[in-house]
């Protein structure tokens, strides 16, 4: 009649973190490394799924300007005179 209801991967994953890790036993160790691959494999597919952007910093597709010295004013030769 009253079916238990799946526990999601994260929130499982959640509980056992919430465990001190001296007190975790070797099943649950395994089951947390299982939670994690899985979780992971599923973040990479949503990622590469079509129309989906990755957060990019606003300036990766401007390029750099080059000559190094910006916002610095140029370098001015002084001519010194020969002695007198």
């Amino acid at each position: 009649m009253n079916e238990p209801q799946p526990i999601s991967p994260r929130h499982r994953l959640q509980e056992l973190l919430s465990i001190p890790e001296r007190q975790r036993t070797d099943a649950q160790w395994d089951e947390i490394n299982e939670l994690e691959i899985t979780l992971t494999a599923v973040n990479r597919a949503e990622t590469h799924a079509p129309g989906v952007r990755r957060n990019a910093p606003a300036s990766a597709d401007k390029p750099k300007p080059s000559g190094g010295t910006q916002g610095k004013k140029p370098f001015k030769r002084i001519h010194k005179r020969p002695p007198k």
